[in-house]
């Protein structure tokens, strides 16, 4: 969940965009045409950038267990504004896509004392550690006690990042960007470890029971109007207000653990993301997914900027098999199938369909090149589709900042970020000419700006 969610403040500046045309942005996608775009994600690349301007950071741990259902992440946000304050979150949100009535609990806490280590996060009741070979992350954290977690994220295959460089930059000098979008992958992992959570239990509402629902709405406005004459005529006896009156109803929780055994692990995705760019000026749209099944995994991460850059799509794609990287895609087709405008006026997808093509993770840059002389066998390609009915929850961004970033941004025409996150069973997965496979898939459709350029004209501060 990168884009505007986790830009917070950072959205108030710079509203005001013109139209600067694709040669002022720099894409990651554009510099690797005719080139091998995997390499290989090191420790290094893994480290906390925590520059002093305006940023995002965040490192994404997904997970799912294709037998139970159980899917999510568990995320750290650190975020530093106009370089004078500095910030962490962690969040986490667990869904059962079997059974969602049973299970979706979302979990945001402020994080206090943090600090960046390398690869590695500190906070009160909180740490992210990479082991000494690279090959595990540890994440524990007690800081909410509706989610408490204790999970190993080990790594099956290599890590990604497209090219030596995996930066979009953006502005009309390259030795001084003014922004710039970069992600780094650990496309499949084995993850095992220990949730505990508390889940809160509806309470049934007495005053809604049908069978009395009639008589007691009369009595009430009875006791409403006999209320209001009292107050009016002054002879309301303080004493009658009780507080009972107006005492919330407790809430209950339930406790429920979630394992995922050493012998029976769960598949996971990491990505470290950083967005040193006002999001709204970043993209006006991103697409993202994760499948893994028994034999493969895939992952695209995908943007388009607004017009103000020349509605450019940076698409990054991974396929896999059990422990190799198969191919690192820049060609990609993310379909929106069956789209239709929902009650807040976003054309949203029913379906989806995304198309990786690419070449072998084992090819030189020469070999790629030569485009003519590539044959079938050093071409990579997948498939994945499935149905966006299982909506894990709609995510009205403007709902989540405060309120006068929600007033400075509601100025740009056009801007109503939401993002779509799916989780579903019923996904399929074909890789090059293979059998189709079943798996699960997780997917996200974000939506930010519905205006093709954001100009001084379309900025109203009224």
């Amino acid at each position: 969940m990168l884009k505007w969610i986790q830009g917070g403040i950072s959205a108030v500046t710079g509203i005001a965009e013109p139209e600067y045309g694709k040669e002022y942005i720099h894409s990651v996608t554009d510099r690797l045409e005719g080139k091998q775009p995997y390499k290989e994600a090191t420790r290094d690349d893994l480290c906390w950038k925590a520059p002093d301007f305006t940023n995002v950071e965040t490192a994404t741990f997904y997970f799912s267990d294709n037998k139970s259902g159980i899917t999510g992440f568990a995320q750290i946000i650190h975020s530093n504004v106009l370089g004078m304050r500095t910030a962490a979150q962690f969040t986490f949100r667990i869904f059962n896509a079997k059974n969602p009535e049973e299970l979706n609990l979302w979990t945001s806490t402020k994080l206090e004392n943090f600090k960046v280590d390398g690869p590695n996060f500190h906070a009160d009741d909180l740490s992210i550690e990479l082991s000494e070979d690279g090959k595990t992350y540890h994440f524990v954290s007690n800081v909410c006690e509706q989610s408490k977690i204790d999970i190993y994220f080990t790594r099956c295959t290599p890590g990604v990042k497209a090219g030596d460089d995996p930066s979009t930059y953006y502005g009309d000098n390259l030795d001084e960007p003014w922004g710039s979008i970069s992600h780094q992958f650990w496309p499949r992992n084995i993850v095992h470890g220990t949730m505990n959570l508390k889940i809160e239990v509806p309470q049934e509402d007495e005053d809604n029971d049908e069978a009395n629902s009639g008589d007691e709405e009369e009595d009430e406005e009875e006791e409403d109007e006999e209320e209001e004459e009292e107050e009016e005529s002054g002879d309301s006896d303080s004493d009658s207000d009780s507080d009972d009156d107006y005492d919330e109803v407790e809430k209950v929780y339930r406790d429920e653990t979630i394992e995922f055994l050493k012998d029976d692990p769960s598949y996971g995705m990491f990505v470290k993301a950083y967005q040193g760019m006002k999001p709204h000026h970043a993209a006006k749209a991103w697409n993202f997914c994760v499948t893994h099944s028994e034999e493969n995994s895939v992952v695209l991460m995908e943007f388009v900027t607004p017009k103000s850059y020349g509605g450019t799509k940076v698409s990054i794609g991974i396929i896999t098999s059990k422990d190799e990287v198969l191919s690192v895609t820049i060609d990609n087709d993310y379909q929106h199938l069956d789209a239709e405008v929902d009650e807040v006026g976003w054309n949203v997808p029913k379906n989806l369909k995304v198309c990786f093509n690419g070449v072998s993770s084992k090819l030189t840059d020469e070999q790629v090149a030569d485009k003519e002389s590539l044959t079938d066998k050093d071409k990579v390609t997948a498939v994945l589709e499935g149905p966006l009915a299982n909506l894990v929850v709609r995510v009205d961004v403007m709902g989540e900042v405060p309120g006068f970033v929600k007033n400075i941004v509601a100025g740009v025409a056009g801007t109503k970020p939401f993002i779509y996150q799916y989780a579903d069973e019923n996904f399929t997965l074909q890789v090059n000419d293979g059998k189709k496979e079943k798996c699960f898939g997780w997917a996200e459709v974000t939506f930010i700006s519905k205006s093709d350029t954001v100009t001084e004209e379309s900025y109203d501060e009224k």
